[in-house]
């Protein structure tokens, strides 16, 4: 069961996370300019309704149908989305997660099941007008069916809240209210419910319980806080500005993905309102009106006389239980966080490798040796590790004559259409299959001490391959060293041994401090090392930012950092060299390349004494001349 929830949750994840710029750009644009914003303006808080009736969840549908089935699933997951935004007055992201993954499942479907009768030629008429037609079904049955089901949902939630207020058991509300703001029908409930009940007791007592039951902020910072502290990945590195948009600005919704991606912390969220309803009524809080949005600032600016400290404890209490509760869950699960996102499918896809690599195949498609001429080495950004795996393999294959075979290195996502091979980590497994399955998979442990060589090499041989040697491979191709990359001053020696994270942190904070990257960066290279181990054999080690922190990057810049005792990596592997990379475009290639030179040619003479040489200069040459 918990099983089931995780992947349940992973896949909301999936629909959700990818969009987070969008609900973030929605975010400021609604604490900025909706009439109760800090600069209200009319003419730009128009685009607030708009954007999150039909941009948000538009979005979403589509990344769910393209999760399901690519772009073509991405596309008919919109279609159907546009219907279950037209059926209902309130924002269809529930619909959307629900439209969106219909859709790329039905197309799918089609698909496979019309793929051998499509008469020759006819194939981008019936492509085309399938998508529309089984798009326009689908937001036809949405308007009809879904839409009419949610409404539903949301009146039978209004009239359980007014049952449990009318029995006086009012903190429990929130076992109701939680889980339904994690749906997205906050607004309907607030404004809906406990806006009426609390302008009526205003009118009698001069302030109201209810216009903090939806809008405290504490449920939701408790969880963006735990979040930021013990996180994993993308979520980790998002959720501070979330939460600094939830917490000031009052956006809740900022926060529903981050729930919705690990479904068991609906409990930190219903705890910490239960407690923030139990202390507003134990310590008579309330407003005057309600907190729209539902910010700390606006709950402060509308709180009535005397009930600060009450509303300020009610926030914090709030808080403190929901963060106390989600730390539990994402600690627990924080190192299979780090492996789920593609653990078991890309377990699997692995299997299907081996099995077919035991028939004599590298993979389910393989490319005849004559025939191939485009590899491609794929990792999470694209810059360091699948640089320096196609490096190695590109030497290799250019040392035996076959230098008419394109060898690059892709983030996963950007892996071109034209590809053959694809070579990836084994955990990264089907987000390339995903990306290219045109192509043949390669699935390794190490990007560089692999056999991949070896299998390409067989190929080539039984397939008669031609072996000229191109002008731009004669010339070199590998350039000169872009100055700036590599400075002297960031060659540091006999640095006394420390903890991997230590020593991660360490290179990150000198990329930092030389302007080669944000403050953020480094935490990208610390959730980087969680997932897959930047550790590539001959003691040397290249930590470096993950895809989600990519963006922080200012300029390419390379620091190496040497540790005579060596510090520990995964499986027991000890790196005595530390090189930290920040990638921007292909400057950091030729310092890649070298590595690859390193990790290939250099004796076990030669590393130890670059483990132990004192002096930087000669550490300088080795990694910018070759």
């Amino acid at each position: 069961m918990q099983e089931a929830m995780q992947k349940f949750g992973r896949f909301l994840s999936a629909m959700v996370m990818p969009n987070i710029g969008a609900f973030i750009a929605w975010g400021f644009i609604t604490a900025l300019f909706i009439p109760a914003g800090w600069l209200p303006n009319e003419t730009l808080g128009a685009m607030v309704g708009p954007m999150a009736k039909w941009l948000l969840p538009l979005l979403i549908g589509f990344t769910g149908g393209e999760v399901v089935y690519g772009h073509r699933g991405g596309v008919v997951g919109a279609i159907a989305t546009s219907g279950i935004i037209v059926a209902t007055d309130i924002p269809m992201f529930m619909g959307a997660m629900i439209m969106g993954p219909l859709g790329g499942v039905c197309i799918k479907k089609f698909d496979e099941a019309a793929q051998d009768s499509i008469p020759g030629g006819f194939e981008m008429l019936v492509n085309n007008f399938s998508a529309g037609i089984i798009g326009g079904i689908l937001a036809c049955l949405a308007v009809i069916i879904v839409g009419p089901i949610v409404e539903s949902i949301t009146a039978g939630l209004g009239g359980a809240v007014g049952g449990i207020v009318d029995a006086g058991l009012l903190p429990l509300v929130s076992i109701l209210v939680e889980p339904a703001k994690i749906l997205f029908l906050n607004n309907a409930i607030n404004h809906g419910v406990f806006t009426p009940l609390g302008m009526q007791q205003v009118q009698e007592v001069g302030k109201s319980v209810f216009f903090m039951i939806e809008s405290n902020p504490g449920p939701g910072t408790g969880v963006l806080l735990a979040y930021t502290l013990f996180g994993v990945g993308s979520a980790k590195g998002s959720a501070p500005g979330a939460l600094i948009i939830h917490f000031f600005g009052g956006i809740h919704e900022i926060y529903f993905p981050y729930v919705l991606m690990k479904p068991t912390l609906i409990l930190a969220v219903i705890a910490g309102g239960i407690s923030g309803v139990f202390t507003l009524t134990m310590l008579n809080g309330g407003l005057v009106a309600p907190a729209a949005p539902g910010s700390f600032i606006a709950i402060m600016a509308m709180t009535a006389p005397g009930a600060y400290v009450p509303n300020i404890a009610a926030v914090l209490v709030a808080t403190a239980v929901s963060f106390a509760v989600s730390s539990v869950f994402i600690k627990a699960s924080a190192s299979a966080d780090a492996e789920a996102e593609d653990g078991l499918a890309a377990a699997q896809a692995n299997m299907k490798a081996m099995k077919a690599a035991s028939k004599g195949q590298a993979g389910e498609k393989q490319v005849a040796g004559k025939d191939i001429k485009f590899i491609a080495y794929a990792c999470d950004a694209g810059m360091g590790s699948s640089a320096l795996g196609a490096a190695a393999l590109r030497k290799k294959l250019h040392k035996d004559g076959y230098t008419n075979i394109t060898v690059k290195n892709f983030a996963i996502g950007n892996i071109p259409k034209e590809a053959q091979i694809v070579v990836s980590h084994e955990k990264l497994a089907q987000r390339a299959i995903d990306d290219s399955p045109q192509a043949e998979h390669i699935f390794v442990k190490d990007f560089t001490q692999n056999n991949v060589y070896d299998v390409i090499s067989e190929r080539l041989k039984g397939g008669g391959v031609a072996v000229e040697e191109t002008a731009e491979e004669s010339s070199g191709a590998a350039a000169t060293l872009k100055e700036g990359v590599l400075l002297k001053e960031n060659v540091k020696v006999g640095l006394k041994s420390v903890t991997k994270e230590e020593a991660i942190k360490a290179a990150g904070e000198l990329l930092f401090k030389s302007g080669y990257v944000d403050k953020p960066y480094i935490e990208g290279m610390l959730a980087r090392e969680r997932d897959i181990s930047t550790y590539i054999g001959k003691g040397i080690a290249i930590p470096h930012g993950e895809n989600a922190v990519k963006e922080h990057v200012k300029k390419t810049g390379i620091v190496v950092m040497q540790y005579p005792q060596g510090v520990e990596f995964a499986d027991g592997n000890v790196a005595h060299l530390i090189v930290g990379i920040a990638g921007k475009g292909d400057d950091h290639l030729v310092i890649i390349q070298n590595l690859a030179t390193i990790t290939i040619d250099y004796t076990d003479e030669d590393l130890e004494k670059a483990y132990t040489t004192k002096d930087p200069q000669v550490l300088f040459d080795m990694f910018t001349k070759g």
